[in-house]
């Protein structure tokens, strides 16, 4: 499966699990949560739910962190493949995102792009409890400068796979925004995850690195 954005700049995809630990289960009583329709956008996808802090200049992340769902994470940079869609974290390594390297940098100005596994062969990873986050909770990116870009949760959405809304997703922004998507909303032996989940997130708040002093 794979979200596909073509045209204006957004020429990506996103294709980050196959479900084989739940095909290898039998079992649809393991998917990974889905999101609830009060956690969607009340009002469009420009809606702003608090003041955003100033963006910061461009720093390679190295760890993404969210407290609520346990994830702490290296994170590696990602091109695209042959076909356009956004190369993908190796399967194997269950705690590990990937952040899209030709676009912007997590809490500078612009719309970053980061993505991982729901699940692999093994069982659950990095991402697989994603759908349950709600607004307001907190994503922190440890970035190569030394500084920690803390974001807050704005919406999680789900969308089918052939209805990606490309725009809304990666469309750029005038304050520093991140999105971290991974595959979703149901899934079936026969085909699969039938899309992508996604978090937006806007930056709220810095916090610079501890002085060794």
């Amino acid at each position: 499966m794979s979200a596909t954005g073509k045209g204006k700049g957004w020429a990506i995809a996103v294709a980050v699990c196959i479900g084989a630990w739940l095909v290898q289960n039998g079992s649809v009583d393991v998917t990974p949560p889905v999101p609830s329709a009060a956690e969607a956008f009340a009002a469009g996808p420009d809606f702003h739910t608090d003041a955003a802090a100033d963006p910061l200049p461009p720093s390679v992340p190295v760890r993404l962190r969210i407290p609520h769902i346990r994830v702490h994470a290296p994170v590696m940079p990602l091109g695209l493949a042959g076909d356009g869609s956004l190369e993908v974290p190796p399967a194997t390594d269950r705690n590990l995102v990937g952040w899209w390297r030709d676009g912007t940098t997590p809490g500078a100005k612009g719309t970053a792009i980061v993505a991982g596994h729901v699940d692999n062969a093994r069982g659950r990873s990095v991402f697989y409890s994603l759908g349950a986050l709600k607004k307001g909770h907190r994503i922190e990116v440890t970035r190569e400068d030394g500084r920690t870009a803390v974001f807050t949760i704005d919406a999680i959405e789900v969308y089918d796979a052939d209805s990606f809304p490309d725009a809304k997703v990666y469309g750029p922004k005038d304050r520093a925004e991140l999105r971290v998507i991974t595959c979703g909303g149901g899934f079936t032996e026969k085909t699969g995850y039938k899309g992508n989940v996604v978090a937006f997130a806007h930056l709220i708040g810095v916090r610079e690195p501890k002085s060794s002093a």
